[in-house]
């Protein structure tokens, strides 16, 4: 016996170390509405954008997918590109979170920048960061708690992903001594795909000019609830429409856990990764919530370049997923209403 059990959609965007080569490239030419937004993100950076789709396609990049310089922008398309995607399946999310960059990729898909804003402003903090030290992050399997004696000298913690899943950020050389003292202590840690200590203090010299520029934007308010990844609640009127909210985003951490643990609370989700690597995915299986089978998360692309035949495979995947779940229900009609909820048979309990 089967009981109707209604689960709100909420669309993730992954950021910076998701990125891989080729990512969702097998996409780029196949289906029209992904085609169209990465090439429109693309057509705002001009001469560069050529630059960089021909990088994005190609099977031996120019510039590596881990510079700055490609990492940033194209991360940013790819999950703007799969949020518009989905989204023209006919599912009507009650919510976006994003980690990182896919924050900044949610936000313009719930209109608080208008593309063309967002683009500019993502480039030009891509130039800014050229000023800063070199530095990274590193994935360590341990908590906040366990982590407090390698701190220091610039190293921070950038992001918490999971109760065990704490990233550190911070300067090339103090990272190094940090990644010495974790494998002689016998801690599993992994280097992120990134040049940049991003979520701390080594990026705030570019505070001052980012916040400056986003003067000069216009900003609104969101039209899908966005859930911050920095204050772990949904983004207020007054945070979406201040410069200095965004401009801190590369110094402050990354709360992703006890942001999703909220939004997981907060009702029964079927959480859809929108964007590269699953590394969402995984990340939220481990929640209670999704274990428990009260909720559910739905990837998008696969975990890793496996060539564009795999690409499609993951998309029809996903699709046939969501309409399993009622997600290509018209809207008006008994089975969908207007708060994003989606109607799934689940056993009774």
């Amino acid at each position: 016996m089967t009981c109707l059990h209604h689960r709100s959609v909420v669309l993730l965007f992954p950021g910076t170390g998701a990125q891989h080569a080729r990512m969702a490239a097998g996409l780029h030419g196949h289906e029209p509405v992904f085609t169209q937004a990465v090439d429109s993100v693309l057509a705002h950076l001009g001469a560069e954008g050529e630059a960089l789709r021909a990088d994005w396609l190609a099977a031996v990049p120019a510039v590596p997918m881990d510079a700055d310089s490609r990492s940033a922008p194209l991360l940013f398309a790819v999950d703007y590109a799969m949020g518009r995607l989905v989204e023209s399946w006919g599912v009507r999310p009650a919510a976006y979170l994003g980690h990182s960059m896919g924050e900044f990729a949610a936000a313009a898909l719930a209109g608080v920048f208008r593309l063309e804003d967002a683009v500019r402003l993502l480039w030009k903090r891509v130039q800014m960061q050229r000023t800063t030290p070199a530095g990274g992050m590193l994935a360590v399997a341990a908590t906040q708690a366990e982590l407090a004696s390698y701190l220091g000298h610039g190293v921070v913690v950038g992001a918490v992903n999971a109760p065990r899943h704490t990233v550190l950020s911070g300067p090339e050389e103090p990272l190094r001594l940090v990644g010495e003292k974790l494998t002689a202590d016998g801690r599993t840690f992994r280097r992120l795909a990134s040049r940049t200590p991003y979520h701390s203090p080594a990026l705030a010299p570019l505070v001052p000019e980012t916040e400056a520029l986003l003067g000069g934007v216009r900003l609104a308010a969101p039209r899908t609830p966005l859930h911050s990844a920095y204050t772990t609640k949904p983004l207020s009127e007054e945070e979406a429409v201040s410069p200095a909210f965004w401009a801190v985003q590369p110094t402050a951490p990354v709360l992703f856990w006890p942001t999703l643990d909220q939004v997981l609370r907060d009702g029964d989700r079927l959480l859809v990764e929108a964007g590269p690597s699953q590394s969402l995915t995984v990340l939220a299986r481990g929640h209670e919530a999704v274990r428990s089978g009260r909720s559910a998360v739905v990837p998008t692309l696969p975990p890793r370049a496996m060539g564009p035949e795999a690409d499609r495979r993951s998309v029809c995947a996903a699709r046939e997923r969501l309409l399993a779940a009622g997600a290509h229900l018209p809207q008006g009609t008994s089975g969908r209403d207007h708060s994003g909820t989606l109607p799934v048979d689940l056993p009774h309990s």
